[in-house]
């Protein structure tokens, strides 16, 4: 959980996620690791970006 110092809102982490065609969907932290399992999965995923 990050922190609250000084009384600030915390921001909201992005994740970079693919859902395959099967219905599978995983998160990734890099839009860079998203992207290389997409093509590991021969590139028929869609990449999206959601806040956590």
């Amino acid at each position: 959980m990050g922190c609250n110092c000084g009384g600030r809102t915390p921001q909201p982490v992005v994740l970079y996620q693919l859902t395959l065609p099967d219905g599978t969907v995983r998160r990734y932290v890099t839009y860079q690791e998203a992207e290389a399992a997409n093509k590991r999965a021969g590139s028929t995923g869609v990449i999206s970006t959601v806040t956590r």
